[in-house]
């Protein structure tokens, strides 16, 4: 996706690699007796960030106090160097958000809806439409472009969505449960869009999510909120350390290798289709190679197994856990 210069005129936000991407100091928002967030404490890089807690823990509320639009009780908060609440205005042209709820015109098209949009960030309507044409094709909605909206699969809306936030060439995009409704495909592919967004095209992405299969595939950085308040704010490789186990996948019958370990006192068990096995010194490998020749097998796979984020989470939290995880 190619940038388009905005007014000269316009105040820039901070963009050395070394200024934090969001700065937040006890920042507080409570509604009557309800603590939505408390004393947030936080400083963020760029990259894809996950923002990760149960329903209710305050991700949505986060983000609404770093876009402007709502005022925090105390507390500050900066993005790109630029006061949230002061300086929202010049903020937001900086800025995509794409919101959890429905907000889409069911008699626009995506192209009268996005170009839209992209005009009330700033761009003129020459531009707009240009960014229009080019951000819809990059979502997938080329094709479908002069359809109205109301028509669209949940899949559709959620990429018009997707677009609006990404119209106007954000140096930031927060999305906010963007694979809400969607089915196994549909979430894959939205990832996928997602993943693109940060490491093609630069764009620093914050993830909000309460499903940790999500975190884990796309997210460089993971902060995880639990009742308003940050429980932590870490590198994604560091919470996902390698562990003492061998994740093994073969072409054929993995209860057939598993015992074949065992019976040499190893300890595997199968998880699905993968054999999961101790690694205690080197000779694990050589009994695998054994193994797989002499049950004519085929050795698909065999990595070292990484901690899942699940892990990190008590149980009763709504949150999702999918399968094993190699590295």
């Amino acid at each position: 996706m190619t940038s388009l210069s905005r007014d000269a005129d316009a105040a820039q936000p901070a963009a050395t690699p070394a200024a934090p991407l969001i700065v937040a100091k006890g920042l507080t928002k409570r509604y009557a007796k309800v603590i939505a967030l408390d004393q947030f404490d936080l400083e963020l890089g760029a990259g894809i960030i996950g923002l990760v807690g149960a329903n209710g823990a305050g991700k949505s509320t986060f983000i609404k106090l770093l876009l402007g639009l709502i005022e925090p009780t105390s507390g500050s908060a900066q993005m790109m160097g630029l006061d949230v609440t002061r300086q929202g205005t010049t903020l937001r042209q900086f800025v995509g958000y794409m919101p959890e709820h429905d907000c889409l015109p069911g008699d626009a098209t995506a192209t009268e809806f996005v170009s839209h949009m992209a005009q009330i960030s700033g761009l003129p309507g020459a531009a707009a439409r240009e960014r229009t044409a080019e951000t819809l094709r990059h979502v997938g909605l080329f094709e479908a472009r002069y359809r109205p909206i109301g028509g669209y699969s949940t899949g559709m809306k959620q990429r018009v969505k997707l677009a609006q936030a990404l119209v106007h060439d954000p140096r930031l995009v927060l999305l906010d449960e963007p694979t809400n409704g969607l089915d196994p495909q549909g979430r894959d592919e939205m990832l996928t869009l997602i993943q693109r967004i940060g490491t093609e095209f630069g764009v620093a992405v914050i993830l909000s999510s309460h499903l940790l299969s999500e975190i884990e595939r796309v997210c460089d950085h993971l902060v995880e909120i639990e009742g308003g308040r940050l429980v932590r704010s870490s590198p994604m490789a560091e919470l996902t350390a390698a562990t003492s186990i061998l994740l093994v996948e073969v072409d054929g019958e993995v209860e057939a290798l598993a015992g074949y370990l065992r019976d040499r006192e190893f300890s595997a068990k199968v998880n699905g289709r993968y054999l999961l096995i101790e690694r205690d010194g080197d000779a694990v490998l050589d009994a695998i190679r054994d193994g797989v020749v002499e049950l004519d097998l085929g050795l698909v796979r065999m990595e070292q197994g990484r901690r899942r984020l699940e892990e990190l989470f008590g149980a009763g939290q709504e949150v999702e856990f999918e399968g094993v995880r190699p590295d």
